[in-house]
Protein backbone atom coordinates (compact mmCIF):
# COMPACT_ATOMS: atom_id res chain seq x y z
CA UNK A 1 0.00 0.00 0.00
CA UNK A 2 1.31 3.84 -0.63
CA UNK A 3 2.45 5.38 2.06
CA UNK A 4 0.26 8.46 0.82
CA UNK A 5 -2.60 5.78 1.86
CA UNK A 6 -1.65 5.14 5.42
CA UNK A 7 -1.18 8.84 6.27
CA UNK A 8 -4.77 9.67 4.40
CA UNK A 9 -6.45 6.66 5.93
CA UNK A 10 -4.88 7.42 9.77
CA UNK A 11 -6.13 10.90 9.03
CA UNK A 12 -9.66 10.14 8.04
CA UNK A 13 -10.08 7.94 11.17
CA UNK A 14 -8.82 11.00 13.59
CA UNK A 15 -11.45 12.82 11.79
CA UNK A 16 -14.01 10.35 12.33
CA UNK A 17 -13.21 9.93 15.96
CA UNK A 18 -13.14 13.43 16.31
CA UNK A 19 -16.77 13.90 15.35
CA UNK A 20 -17.85 10.93 17.28
CA UNK A 21 -16.52 12.28 20.51
CA UNK A 22 -18.08 15.52 19.46
CA UNK A 23 -21.40 13.83 18.72
CA UNK A 24 -22.04 11.83 21.17
CA UNK A 25 -19.84 13.38 24.58
CA UNK A 26 -19.25 10.82 27.55
CA UNK A 27 -20.64 11.55 30.94
CA UNK A 28 -18.18 12.85 33.74
CA UNK A 29 -17.83 11.14 36.96
CA UNK A 30 -20.38 12.22 39.52
CA UNK A 31 -19.10 13.40 42.40
CA UNK A 32 -20.67 11.94 45.73
CA UNK A 33 -23.12 14.27 47.52
CA UNK A 34 -21.46 15.06 50.80
CA UNK A 35 -23.08 14.31 54.11
CA UNK A 36 -25.53 17.08 55.62
CA UNK A 37 -24.39 18.71 58.48
CA UNK A 38 -25.71 21.24 61.64
CA UNK A 39 -23.36 23.21 63.26
CA UNK A 40 -23.51 25.14 66.57
CA UNK A 41 -21.71 28.40 66.91
CA UNK A 42 -21.91 30.74 69.96
CA UNK A 43 -21.35 30.82 73.97
CA UNK A 44 -22.15 28.57 77.02
CA UNK A 45 -26.39 27.92 76.34
CA UNK A 46 -25.30 26.85 73.25
CA UNK A 47 -21.81 24.65 73.64
CA UNK A 48 -23.84 22.63 76.73
CA UNK A 49 -22.52 24.76 79.39
CA UNK A 50 -24.19 22.62 82.82
CA UNK A 51 -25.41 19.79 80.90
CA UNK A 52 -22.48 17.62 81.58
CA UNK A 53 -20.72 14.95 79.72
CA UNK A 54 -18.61 17.21 78.42
CA UNK A 55 -16.18 15.97 74.95
CA UNK A 56 -12.68 17.05 74.46
CA UNK A 57 -12.06 19.76 72.59
CA UNK A 58 -9.26 20.22 69.49
CA UNK A 59 -7.24 23.62 70.77
CA UNK A 60 -6.39 26.34 68.54
CA UNK A 61 -2.53 24.33 68.46
CA UNK A 62 -4.25 21.15 67.09
CA UNK A 63 -4.04 19.19 69.81
CA UNK A 64 -7.12 17.60 71.56
CA UNK A 65 -7.84 18.65 74.98
CA UNK A 66 -9.15 16.55 77.34
CA UNK A 67 -10.27 17.47 81.15
CA UNK A 68 -7.03 19.02 82.63
CA UNK A 69 -7.88 18.76 85.74
CA UNK A 70 -9.45 21.24 88.49
CA UNK A 71 -6.26 23.43 88.83
CA UNK A 72 -5.78 23.84 85.13
CA UNK A 73 -5.50 27.16 83.03
CA UNK A 74 -9.07 28.16 82.53
CA UNK A 75 -8.43 29.00 79.11
CA UNK A 76 -8.13 25.15 78.48
CA UNK A 77 -9.78 24.85 75.78
CA UNK A 78 -11.40 21.79 77.46
CA UNK A 79 -13.30 24.52 79.54
CA UNK A 80 -15.47 25.53 76.19
CA UNK A 81 -17.80 22.49 77.69
CA UNK A 82 -19.26 21.13 74.73
CA UNK A 83 -21.66 18.82 75.94
CA UNK A 84 -22.93 15.60 74.19
CA UNK A 85 -25.97 16.75 75.98
CA UNK A 86 -26.41 20.16 74.26
CA UNK A 87 -29.37 20.87 72.41
CA UNK A 88 -27.81 20.73 69.32
CA UNK A 89 -27.10 16.73 70.12
CA UNK A 90 -30.81 16.29 71.44
CA UNK A 91 -32.73 18.09 68.83
CA UNK A 92 -34.57 15.92 66.45
CA UNK A 93 -33.65 17.50 62.72
CA UNK A 94 -34.73 15.49 59.83
CA UNK A 95 -32.22 14.83 56.77
CA UNK A 96 -29.57 15.97 59.02
CA UNK A 97 -27.04 13.65 59.25
CA UNK A 98 -23.97 14.71 61.19
CA UNK A 99 -23.79 16.96 63.72
CA UNK A 100 -20.82 19.79 64.85
CA UNK A 101 -20.81 22.10 67.91
CA UNK A 102 -18.31 24.54 67.56
CA UNK A 103 -19.75 27.01 70.49
CA UNK A 104 -17.43 27.78 73.93
CA UNK A 105 -18.71 28.82 76.95
CA UNK A 106 -18.10 31.99 77.48
CA UNK A 107 -18.11 32.52 74.17
CA UNK A 108 -18.10 36.22 72.69
CA UNK A 109 -18.70 38.38 69.23
CA UNK A 110 -14.91 38.57 69.27
CA UNK A 111 -14.32 35.25 69.19
CA UNK A 112 -16.25 34.36 65.71
CA UNK A 113 -13.59 35.98 63.67
CA UNK A 114 -10.71 35.57 65.95
CA UNK A 115 -9.31 33.34 67.79
CA UNK A 116 -10.47 33.31 71.43
CA UNK A 117 -7.39 33.55 73.12
CA UNK A 118 -6.37 36.89 71.42
CA UNK A 119 -8.61 38.79 74.36
CA UNK A 120 -8.90 38.69 77.87
CA UNK A 121 -10.19 35.17 79.50
CA UNK A 122 -10.63 34.06 76.13
CA UNK A 123 -9.96 30.07 76.24
CA UNK A 124 -7.41 28.42 73.62
CA UNK A 125 -9.66 27.87 70.38
CA UNK A 126 -9.17 29.09 67.10
CA UNK A 127 -11.84 31.29 65.69
CA UNK A 128 -15.35 29.71 65.14
CA UNK A 129 -15.45 31.12 61.53
CA UNK A 130 -12.15 29.17 60.87
CA UNK A 131 -13.57 25.86 62.54
CA UNK A 132 -16.96 26.36 60.66
CA UNK A 133 -14.64 26.55 57.09
CA UNK A 134 -13.02 23.44 58.28
CA UNK A 135 -16.39 21.60 58.40
CA UNK A 136 -17.64 22.96 54.74
CA UNK A 137 -15.03 21.10 53.61
CA UNK A 138 -16.26 17.75 54.01
CA UNK A 139 -19.82 18.45 55.01
CA UNK A 140 -23.16 20.33 53.14
CA UNK A 141 -24.12 22.61 56.00
CA UNK A 142 -27.62 22.76 56.20
CA UNK A 143 -28.47 24.19 59.48
CA UNK A 144 -26.57 26.34 62.37
CA UNK A 145 -27.44 27.63 65.54
CA UNK A 146 -26.24 30.56 66.77
CA UNK A 147 -26.01 31.91 70.64
CA UNK A 148 -24.59 35.27 70.90
CA UNK A 149 -24.95 38.65 72.69
CA UNK A 150 -25.01 37.21 76.15
CA UNK A 151 -21.17 37.90 76.60
CA UNK A 152 -20.13 40.69 74.98
CA UNK A 153 -16.83 43.45 75.84
CA UNK A 154 -19.68 45.40 78.09
CA UNK A 155 -21.35 42.95 80.01
CA UNK A 156 -21.25 39.11 80.40
CA UNK A 157 -23.86 36.71 81.47
CA UNK A 158 -21.17 35.05 84.37
CA UNK A 159 -20.12 38.78 86.01
CA UNK A 160 -24.01 39.66 86.24
CA UNK A 161 -24.95 36.48 87.79
CA UNK A 162 -21.91 36.45 89.86
CA UNK A 163 -22.50 40.20 90.94
CA UNK A 164 -26.13 39.47 92.33
CA UNK A 165 -25.38 36.05 93.75
CA UNK A 166 -22.34 37.61 95.97
CA UNK A 167 -24.46 40.58 96.84
CA UNK A 168 -26.90 37.96 98.24
CA UNK A 169 -24.29 36.12 100.49
CA UNK A 170 -22.98 39.41 101.49
CA UNK A 171 -25.60 40.50 103.25
CA UNK A 172 -27.39 36.96 104.80
CA UNK A 173 -23.95 36.31 106.69
CA UNK A 174 -22.58 39.98 106.74
CA UNK A 175 -24.25 42.87 109.51
CA UNK A 176 -24.15 46.18 108.85
CA UNK A 177 -22.23 46.71 111.99
CA UNK A 178 -19.09 44.74 111.33
CA UNK A 179 -16.83 46.80 110.13
CA UNK A 180 -13.75 44.59 109.43
CA UNK A 181 -15.66 43.05 106.94
CA UNK A 182 -15.09 46.46 105.17
CA UNK A 183 -10.86 46.92 105.11
CA UNK A 184 -10.75 46.54 101.61
CA UNK A 185 -14.13 48.73 100.71
CA UNK A 186 -17.35 48.38 101.22
CA UNK A 187 -19.08 45.10 100.47
CA UNK A 188 -22.17 45.51 98.57
CA UNK A 189 -25.32 44.54 99.76
CA UNK A 190 -28.00 46.05 98.25
CA UNK A 191 -30.28 43.67 95.19
CA UNK A 192 -29.37 43.98 91.82
CA UNK A 193 -31.00 47.01 89.73
CA UNK A 194 -31.22 47.10 86.02
CA UNK A 195 -28.57 49.43 85.85
CA UNK A 196 -26.23 46.90 87.64
CA UNK A 197 -27.22 43.99 85.24
CA UNK A 198 -26.95 46.41 81.77
CA UNK A 199 -27.71 49.97 80.93
CA UNK A 200 -29.48 51.09 77.61
CA UNK A 201 -26.03 52.00 76.11
CA UNK A 202 -24.55 48.43 77.22
CA UNK A 203 -27.31 46.84 75.51
CA UNK A 204 -27.19 49.01 72.33
CA UNK A 205 -23.31 48.74 71.88
CA UNK A 206 -24.10 44.94 72.31
CA UNK A 207 -26.28 44.66 70.03
CA UNK A 208 -23.50 46.27 67.33
CA UNK A 209 -21.06 43.69 68.20
CA UNK A 210 -23.42 40.78 68.04
CA UNK A 211 -24.62 42.07 64.19
CA UNK A 212 -21.39 42.79 63.22
CA UNK A 213 -19.87 39.11 64.77
CA UNK A 214 -23.03 37.00 62.64
CA UNK A 215 -22.92 39.22 59.50
CA UNK A 216 -19.59 37.65 59.02
CA UNK A 217 -21.02 34.64 59.83
CA UNK A 218 -23.91 35.03 57.07
CA UNK A 219 -20.94 36.01 54.39
CA UNK A 220 -18.87 33.43 55.33
CA UNK A 221 -22.11 30.30 55.24
CA UNK A 222 -22.71 31.91 51.29
CA UNK A 223 -19.07 31.51 50.58
CA UNK A 224 -18.40 28.14 51.89
CA UNK A 225 -21.81 26.32 51.91
CA UNK A 226 -21.56 23.23 49.20
CA UNK A 227 -24.71 23.67 47.68
CA UNK A 228 -26.19 27.11 49.16
CA UNK A 229 -28.54 26.13 50.86
CA UNK A 230 -28.81 26.75 54.70
CA UNK A 231 -31.30 27.81 57.83
CA UNK A 232 -29.57 29.79 60.36
CA UNK A 233 -31.45 29.53 63.66
CA UNK A 234 -31.17 32.96 66.22
CA UNK A 235 -31.82 31.39 69.66
CA UNK A 236 -31.89 33.59 72.35
CA UNK A 237 -31.67 33.07 76.33
CA UNK A 238 -33.64 31.65 79.20
CA UNK A 239 -33.41 33.12 82.59
CA UNK A 240 -32.86 30.10 85.06
CA UNK A 241 -34.50 31.70 88.01
CA UNK A 242 -38.29 32.65 88.38
CA UNK A 243 -39.79 35.97 88.77
CA UNK A 244 -40.68 35.12 92.52
CA UNK A 245 -39.65 32.36 94.38
CA UNK A 246 -41.59 29.95 95.68
CA UNK A 247 -43.28 31.18 99.02
CA UNK A 248 -41.45 28.41 100.74
CA UNK A 249 -37.93 30.76 100.40
CA UNK A 250 -39.27 33.84 101.27
CA UNK A 251 -38.64 33.71 104.79
CA UNK A 252 -36.87 31.40 107.19
CA UNK A 253 -36.63 32.12 111.47
CA UNK A 254 -39.04 34.57 110.49
CA UNK A 255 -36.17 36.50 109.11
CA UNK A 256 -36.74 37.42 104.95
CA UNK A 257 -34.03 38.82 102.69
CA UNK A 258 -35.05 42.70 103.83
CA UNK A 259 -33.87 41.97 107.11
CA UNK A 260 -30.04 42.37 108.05
CA UNK A 261 -28.18 39.21 108.27
CA UNK A 262 -30.36 36.30 107.31
CA UNK A 263 -27.74 32.93 107.62
CA UNK A 264 -30.78 30.39 107.81
CA UNK A 265 -32.43 32.04 104.79
CA UNK A 266 -29.36 32.54 103.12
CA UNK A 267 -28.22 28.71 103.71
CA UNK A 268 -31.75 27.83 102.59
CA UNK A 269 -31.91 29.70 98.95
CA UNK A 270 -28.30 28.26 98.35
CA UNK A 271 -29.05 24.36 98.77
CA UNK A 272 -32.15 25.05 96.36
CA UNK A 273 -29.68 26.91 94.14
CA UNK A 274 -31.35 30.58 93.96
CA UNK A 275 -28.64 32.42 96.39
CA UNK A 276 -30.50 36.13 95.36
CA UNK A 277 -32.77 38.56 96.35
CA UNK A 278 -36.16 38.80 95.51
CA UNK A 279 -35.75 41.95 94.63
CA UNK A 280 -33.17 41.36 92.11
CA UNK A 281 -35.32 38.70 90.03
CA UNK A 282 -37.72 41.27 88.09
CA UNK A 283 -34.05 43.24 86.68
CA UNK A 284 -32.96 40.07 86.30
CA UNK A 285 -36.25 39.35 83.92
CA UNK A 286 -35.55 42.56 82.15
CA UNK A 287 -31.90 41.74 81.42
CA UNK A 288 -33.04 38.70 80.02
CA UNK A 289 -35.24 39.98 77.73
CA UNK A 290 -32.74 42.84 76.83
CA UNK A 291 -30.34 39.89 75.67
CA UNK A 292 -33.48 38.70 73.33
CA UNK A 293 -33.80 42.02 71.84
CA UNK A 294 -29.57 41.74 71.28
CA UNK A 295 -30.73 38.58 69.31
CA UNK A 296 -33.91 39.82 67.41
CA UNK A 297 -32.32 42.85 66.48
CA UNK A 298 -29.70 41.15 65.07
CA UNK A 299 -31.32 38.53 63.32
CA UNK A 300 -34.12 41.35 61.73
CA UNK A 301 -31.11 43.73 60.53
CA UNK A 302 -29.54 40.80 58.93
CA UNK A 303 -32.35 39.43 57.35
CA UNK A 304 -33.24 43.22 55.38
CA UNK A 305 -28.99 42.71 54.21
CA UNK A 306 -29.64 39.23 53.73
CA UNK A 307 -32.82 38.68 52.01
CA UNK A 308 -31.88 35.05 50.44
CA UNK A 309 -31.21 33.71 53.09
CA UNK A 310 -32.98 31.39 55.40
CA UNK A 311 -33.17 32.97 58.87
CA UNK A 312 -35.35 32.07 62.20
CA UNK A 313 -35.43 34.01 65.26
CA UNK A 314 -35.96 31.43 68.35
CA UNK A 315 -37.50 33.08 71.17
CA UNK A 316 -37.00 30.33 74.63
CA UNK A 317 -36.97 33.36 77.13
CA UNK A 318 -40.76 31.11 78.42
CA UNK A 319 -39.11 27.28 77.89
CA UNK A 320 -38.53 26.74 81.49
CA UNK A 321 -41.93 27.92 82.78
CA UNK A 322 -42.83 26.16 85.95
CA UNK A 323 -38.98 24.59 86.42
CA UNK A 324 -36.81 26.99 87.02
CA UNK A 325 -34.94 27.26 89.76
CA UNK A 326 -37.10 27.65 93.22
CA UNK A 327 -40.03 28.01 91.67
CA UNK A 328 -41.18 24.66 92.98
CA UNK A 329 -40.51 22.95 96.58
CA UNK A 330 -38.33 20.37 95.31
CA UNK A 331 -35.36 22.77 93.95
CA UNK A 332 -33.14 22.06 92.73
CA UNK A 333 -34.61 18.94 92.03
CA UNK A 334 -37.23 18.96 88.94
CA UNK A 335 -35.23 22.43 87.87
CA UNK A 336 -34.18 22.58 84.34
CA UNK A 337 -31.07 24.65 84.90
CA UNK A 338 -28.23 23.86 87.38
CA UNK A 339 -27.91 25.63 90.91
CA UNK A 340 -24.98 28.15 91.66
CA UNK A 341 -22.47 25.35 92.10
CA UNK A 342 -18.93 26.20 94.39
CA UNK A 343 -16.16 23.56 95.52
CA UNK A 344 -14.11 24.64 98.58
CA UNK A 345 -10.52 24.31 97.19
CA UNK A 346 -10.19 22.95 93.45
CA UNK A 347 -11.29 19.30 94.87
CA UNK A 348 -14.01 18.47 92.19
CA UNK A 349 -16.77 18.03 95.16
CA UNK A 350 -19.30 20.76 94.68
CA UNK A 351 -20.55 22.40 98.52
CA UNK A 352 -24.33 22.13 98.87
CA UNK A 353 -24.90 23.75 101.82
CA UNK A 354 -23.32 26.49 103.26
CA UNK A 355 -25.81 25.71 107.24
CA UNK A 356 -23.26 26.09 109.70
CA UNK A 357 -20.27 27.64 107.79
CA UNK A 358 -19.19 31.61 109.30
CA UNK A 359 -17.72 34.41 107.06
CA UNK A 360 -14.34 33.09 106.99
CA UNK A 361 -15.45 29.66 105.22
CA UNK A 362 -17.99 31.12 102.99
CA UNK A 363 -15.22 33.89 101.68
CA UNK A 364 -13.10 30.50 101.10
CA UNK A 365 -15.13 28.53 99.42
CA UNK A 366 -16.12 32.06 96.95
CA UNK A 367 -12.67 32.75 96.29
CA UNK A 368 -12.07 29.24 94.88
CA UNK A 369 -14.69 30.47 91.96
CA UNK A 370 -12.54 33.57 91.41
CA UNK A 371 -8.85 31.68 91.29
CA UNK A 372 -10.25 28.30 89.56
CA UNK A 373 -13.33 29.46 87.37
CA UNK A 374 -13.67 25.98 85.66
CA UNK A 375 -14.75 25.07 89.56
CA UNK A 376 -18.16 27.44 89.50
CA UNK A 377 -18.80 28.64 85.43
CA UNK A 378 -21.88 25.39 85.38
CA UNK A 379 -23.77 28.08 87.53
CA UNK A 380 -27.49 29.06 86.43
CA UNK A 381 -27.12 26.99 82.66
CA UNK A 382 -29.50 24.81 81.71
CA UNK A 383 -28.58 21.10 82.38
CA UNK A 384 -29.10 18.04 80.60
CA UNK A 385 -32.72 18.06 80.90
CA UNK A 386 -33.04 21.47 80.31
CA UNK A 387 -30.70 21.03 76.74
CA UNK A 388 -33.28 18.58 76.48
CA UNK A 389 -35.87 21.06 76.31
CA UNK A 390 -34.20 23.85 74.24
CA UNK A 391 -33.34 20.33 71.91
CA UNK A 392 -37.48 20.61 71.38
CA UNK A 393 -37.48 24.08 70.57
CA UNK A 394 -34.41 24.13 67.91
CA UNK A 395 -36.40 21.11 66.28
CA UNK A 396 -39.80 23.18 66.19
CA UNK A 397 -37.19 26.09 64.15
CA UNK A 398 -35.36 23.87 62.01
CA UNK A 399 -39.39 22.62 60.39
CA UNK A 400 -40.80 26.06 60.81
CA UNK A 401 -42.43 28.56 57.88
CA UNK A 402 -42.28 31.27 60.58
CA UNK A 403 -38.91 33.35 60.59
CA UNK A 404 -40.01 34.28 64.12
CA UNK A 405 -41.35 31.24 66.56
CA UNK A 406 -41.50 31.17 70.45
CA UNK A 407 -41.11 27.90 72.54
CA UNK A 408 -43.07 28.16 75.59
CA UNK A 409 -43.51 25.13 78.63
CA UNK A 410 -46.89 24.88 79.40
CA UNK A 411 -47.91 23.69 82.63
CA UNK A 412 -48.13 20.30 82.14
CA UNK A 413 -44.49 20.09 81.01
CA UNK A 414 -45.19 19.99 77.16
CA UNK A 415 -43.18 21.96 74.88
CA UNK A 416 -44.90 24.13 72.00
CA UNK A 417 -42.74 26.36 69.34
CA UNK A 418 -45.30 28.50 67.55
Amino acid sequence: MPRFRRTALAAGLTIAMAALSTAVALPAPASAALPTAAVALGDSFISGEGAGAYTPVVDANGVTQGFPGWTAANNNAFFCHRSANASLNQANLPGIQNRFNLACSGGQPHDIATASQARTNGRTVAAQLDQLRAVAQTQDIDLVLIGLGSNNSSFTFGSVAEKCANRFIADAWTGWWEFWAYLNGPVEQKPCSDADLATAAQLSAATAETTAAVRQVLTTLDQIDADGQHRVVFQDYTNPLPLDLNPQFHEEDSRDDTRDKFRDLGAERYAAGCPIHRASLAPGHRFSQGLGTIVKSTRDTLAAEFPADDLVYLNVQQAFNGARLCEQTSSPSGALATPIRLQDGATGTFVTSLAGKDKIAIQRIANTCVSYFQTCQESWHPNATGHQVLGQCLSGAATTSARSVACVRAGNGTISVS
